[in-house]
């Protein structure tokens, strides 16, 4: 028996759609890496993109669980001098709600081409509507 090993081309993919009102950021951004990378299919290749687009609806109602909404910190770094940025989630959410998913999940894929390419079949939108609908999305429930 050969071992089986999917081809880019022969991947079907489907959409889901993920609900993160009042939902803990961290689990609505495993749920959507595994869908992002493919691990949920039997067809999953590690060196192949198998996995599906995602949307995740009211990003800017995700929930951080304990006190990591004002005492966690994300830094960024502009390579000048002073040019070190330091942001609490409550200030990201004001700023640009989308980020706080999106960051999640992106520290969730490779950091590579492959995780560059299934980054880029994440949709996420701070409100409950998308323009997504013709895709007919299937809704996908976070554990």
């Amino acid at each position: 028996m050969k071992t089986f090993s999917a081809k880019p081309h022969e991947v079907d993919r489907k959409w889901y759609v993920i609900d993160a009102k009042d939902k803990i950021l961290g689990q609505v951004a495993v749920e959507a890496a595994r869908l992002l990378r493919g691990k949920h299919k039997p067809v999953f290749t590690p060196h192949v993109d198998t996995g599906d687009f995602v949307v995740i609806v009211n990003a800017d109602k995700v929930v951080l669980s304990g006190t990591k909404e004002h005492k966690k910190i994300y830094t960024r770094f502009s390579g000048y001098v002073g040019g070190q940025k330091v942001e609490t989630p409550s200030a990201v959410r004001e700023r640009r709600p989308v980020l706080l998913v999106e960051r999640a999940v992106w520290g969730m894929l490779p950091k590579n081409r492959l995780g560059r390419s299934q980054y880029g079949k994440l949709k996420v939108y701070a409100g409950d509507s998308h323009p997504h609908e013709s895709q007919q999305p299937v809704a996908h429930e976070v554990g």
